[in-house]
């Protein structure tokens, strides 16, 4: 993976999730969040965000428990268009690039945290890593 987020500061330690045994998870990936408490790469826009892998996932290595950051401050990659210091972010993976990372939409209740740096597109920049949603329908 060319954008894994790096963690710059650990506001507090991973936690374990459920993770596929046949599936790879590289170290820094954005990953989305199914039931029960399961982790995945993260392929879509605005997804649920489960948190950041903590650590390499070897697929088919018969472990199903894969550690997840879901408070830090961590450096990532703007995609598609500019990140703004200070608004919500969230994932845009329509760039085939999981780990891309987007203002999030005006209103959206899905979000990853948001930026602490302004970064153009494929600039890196650093975010506090805080995944919510919120259903205010």
């Amino acid at each position: 993976m060319t954008q894994e987020c790096t963690l710059i500061v650990e506001l507090e330690p991973p936690i374990n999730f459920t993770c596929a045994d046949d599936t790879g998870i590289e170290k820094g990936a954005i990953l989305t969040l199914t039931d029960p408490m399961t982790a995945a790469t993260c392929t879509t826009d605005n997804a649920i965000v489960a948190g950041i892998a903590a650590e390499e996932k070897i697929a088919d290595d018969g472990k199903t428990k894969i550690a997840v950051y879901r408070r830090g401050i961590f450096k990532g990659t703007a995609g598609a268009t500019a990140v703004t210091a200070g608004k919500a972010i969230n994932t845009y993976a329509a760039t085939g690039d999981s780990n891309d990372i987007v203002n999030a939409s005006a209103g959206h209740d899905v979000q990853l945290g948001h930026a602490l740096e302004t970064a153009a597109n494929n600039e890196t920049f650093l975010f506090e890593l805080m995944p919510i949603y919120r259903d205010e329908a």
